[in-house]
């Protein structure tokens, strides 16, 4: 039995150069969408921000090789501008290129984008993010192409901008955050 993009019943689209070309309604769905207002239409409309939009996508360029499969965990926006927490899994079919053809499964998260991670910078939601995964500063630094001092620094400073004293408090606040439904 052979299958096509709109009839699998995972949230899955293909895209070149981050522009959308095919997805299924399930991918439209989580985003508040019809299937076919998304066709041909940039990525960058379902991000908060454009600086989201730009940052994720350096991000990818260098983790996404041809063949490789990648993943992360970033803040999204539906057609209404509700934000949600989402778990992107990406892998290209270009070793040269990573955006030139990949296939991307967005799966939402039960974690709530509350009034406090609205507030925080797009780095620093991208490295609380990282931080909730387990990741070392050095893993973290490596993924985002920083020095580990830079990600010890981002991340003091985001300890004290939220009030808590160690990593743990700092994953249990992002973890435990109020949704407001942003």
């Amino acid at each position: 039995m052979t299958f096509t993009l709109p009839q699998l019943p995972v949230p899955l689209v293909f895209a070149t150069h981050r522009v959308i070309r095919d997805c299924n309604s399930e991918f439209a769905a989580v985003f508040g969408y019809e299937r076919e207002a998304l066709i041909n239409k940039s990525f960058a409309r379902l991000y908060p921000a454009l600086e989201d939009f730009v940052r994720t996508g350096k991000m990818w360029r260098d983790h996404l090789p041809g063949g490789a499969v990648y993943y992360d965990e970033r803040i999204m926006a539906d057609t209404e501008g509700h934000r949600f927490w989402c778990r992107v899994r990406g892998r290209s079919f270009d070793a040269a290129d990573p955006f030139a053809a990949a296939v991307y499964c967005f799966e939402p998260m039960t974690r709530p984008a509350s009034a406090g991670t609205k507030t925080l910078t797009g780095r620093q939601r991208q490295i609380l993010a990282l931080v909730a995964q387990g990741k070392t500063n050095a893993a973290i630094a490596e993924e985002l192409n920083l020095s580990r001092r830079t990600i010890e620094a981002h991340r003091l400073r985001l300890a004290r901008a939220i009030g808590v004293r160690n990593s743990s408090e700092l994953i249990a606040w992002f973890l435990n955050s109020e949704d407001s439904r942003l």
